[in-house]
């Protein structure tokens, strides 16, 4: 029996950069795992959508799909998006086992690809020393969702023996340009900004903007296709086909 396809499920973007970071980001899971039926989808403003994703391997006589939510924190789209879609998805196609495995989430070996990012940053502004950095999240009205973003925050500084605060594109506050001037009223002046973000868009856009305008002296571009994240993917895929076996 083939082992179940797996669809990587992005929530979507209306730049295109979003969707071609994560068409790269799908071609490194491809790589580890050439096997597998690997698909990306989007919830919403990209093609290919998930609902179509999901017929076309129905069509092509796949009877188990692992559906991975390429989500970073456990917000609205987590706990609501990706569950309809999925259910939808299921009275579709009753005669096929869907289920949805734990999204990506905020793994600690995620500071590895931020460090890489922030290197290319700090090499592309000429800047070699720092005294206080920021880690942007996309930020949630959820609380659970902004305070993941909080601990891997202090994880990161913990690591740079540096002082570190989280800050956010939207629903909560502080914003990037917030969070940099109160370093800078401490009388820090070289001061980072790290996009926790799976892929280019107008939140990282944003925050970038007001981190720069606020004095940060570099931005990281977000964590962007990476085998360190390809494999996080195939971890979660691989809990969730477990899920598939009979008891």
């Amino acid at each position: 029996m083939a082992a179940p396809a797996l669809v990587a499920l992005a929530h979507g973007s209306r730049d295109p950069r979003s969707a071609a970071t994560i068409k790269a980001l799908v071609d490194e899971v491809k790589a580890i795992r050439p096997d597998l039926a690997i698909e990306r989808a989007f919830l919403d403003l990209s093609k290919p959508s998930f609902h179509t994703v999901v017929d076309r391997l129905v069509r092509k006589g796949h009877e188990e799909i692992v559906v991975v939510p390429l989500l970073l924190t456990e917000a609205f789209h987590a706990k609501v998006d990706v569950p309809q879609a999925v259910k939808d998805a299921a009275e579709r196609h009753p005669d096929v086992k869907i289920t949805t495995s734990a999204i990506l989430g905020l793994e600690a070996q995620f500071l590895e690809i931020l460090d890489i990012r922030m290197r290319e940053a700090l090499r592309a502004s000429r800047v070699r020393e720092l005294d206080a950095l920021v880690l942007a999240g996309a930020g949630s009205s959820d609380p659970v969702a902004n305070q993941a973003v909080a601990r891997l925050a202090r994880l990161w500084g913990v690591r740079h023996k540096l002082p570190v605060t989280a800050a956010f594109a939207s629903a909560t506050p502080p914003t990037t340009g917030e969070a940099v001037r109160a370093f800078r009223s401490e009388g820090r002046r070289h001061i980072a900004v790290a996009s926790l973000f799976l892929a280019p868009g107008l939140l990282p856009d944003r925050a970038k903007e007001l981190a720069l305008e606020a004095g940060a002296v570099a931005v990281s571009d977000p964590l962007g296709a990476h085998p360190e994240l390809a494999r996080v993917v195939l971890a979660r895929y691989a809990v969730g086909a477990v899920k598939l076996v009979p008891v």
